[in-house]
């Protein structure tokens, strides 16, 4: 077993000597971890940590400032381009018109397009720097308000603005990922019958972008926080006021995960709740009898 080194003269190692030390990592290490590619339901490939290191070009990226750890962090990391290459043939265009789910173990399930993904500046994670020296395997610092493990896999970004996580996906827990039409995934989120200009379809865009990943409508999207619409919406145990207040700022009600909205003007948040009204004449319980 090869000695653990102190963590100032792991830092001063030069970047292709410390590449071949990660390299030492056991199989059983990098084996342990995969991620699944999927299309519209459909396996593709799974690939384990090995196979994505050694096929991806694996490096040491530095983050100038991580949203979930609220400062700067070092990975070890593969370049988000090259493994969606692997998983799905191709890297996403820069005009691409698909839709991206990042699913995590814990339920999340970010939906995100793939002209967003084919911006440069994405990574695949895999290890913390700092906390995975020679030979050892994969180690992490705990992760956000709820310290929890953000293994097997966490999507980070490195280019200026980047660190906003209501525009980039910041998935961790990742174990897979998938192509498909949100609308045909999620077909009972969709507000058919609204006008196509109205506040609920606008409403819709913004669930989609901001809410989807961590809850559902109708048992479909996230499973992280509440469903919204059945056996009751929202909308029909909660005052719209307080539903606008909320979302803009969890905090000030509660200690939560959810995230803060600032971003969200009041047009916006109108329009959520106009999307809200609309699916509570729209209800599909999945867990009735049909």
């Amino acid at each position: 077993m090869l000695r653990r080194v102190s963590r100032s003269i792991w830092l001063r190692l030069a970047l292709p000597a410390a590449l071949a030390l990660l390299g030492a990592l056991p199989a059983s290490a990098q084996d342990a971890a995969a991620l699944r590619f999927e299309r519209d339901g459909e396996p593709l490939e799974a690939l384990s940590l090995g196979e994505l290191r050694e096929r991806c070009g694996a490096r040491l990226v530095e983050v100038a400032h991580d949203p979930y750890y609220g400062g700067p962090k070092r990975f070890w990391a593969c370049p988000l381009g090259a493994v969606l290459a692997l998983g799905f043939g191709a890297a996403p265009a820069p005009d691409s018109r698909e839709n991206f789910f990042f699913r995590a173990r814990d339920g999340y399930a970010k939906a995100v397009s793939g002209a967003r993904l084919a911006e440069p500046g994405g990574w695949l994670a895999f290890a913390d720097a700092d906390l995975t020296p020679q030979g050892a395997a994969p180690a992490w610092q705990p992760i956000e308000r709820r310290q929890v493990d953000p293994a097997p896999f966490y999507v980070v970004w490195t280019g200026a603005g980047q660190d906003d996580a209501h525009r980039y996906p910041w998935p961790y827990q990742l174990v897979a990922i998938e192509i498909a039409p949100f609308a045909s995934r999620f077909p009972h989120t969709v507000p058919d019958g609204e006008p196509e200009a109205g506040a609920a379809w606008r409403g819709f865009t913004i669930f989609r972008s901001e809410c989807s990943a961590c809850h559902a409508i109708n048992g479909e999207g996230g499973t992280v926080g509440p469903e919204l619409n059945v056996p009751r919406s929202i909308v029909e145990y909660r005052p719209a006021a307080q539903i606008k207040a909320y979302v803009r700022d969890p905090q000030s009600f509660r200690y939560t995960s959810m995230p803060a909205h600032p971003h969200l003007g009041d047009a916006d948040l109108d329009a959520l709740v106009a999307y809200f009204e609309a699916m509570s004449q729209r209800k599909h319980d999945p867990h009735q009898p049909r």
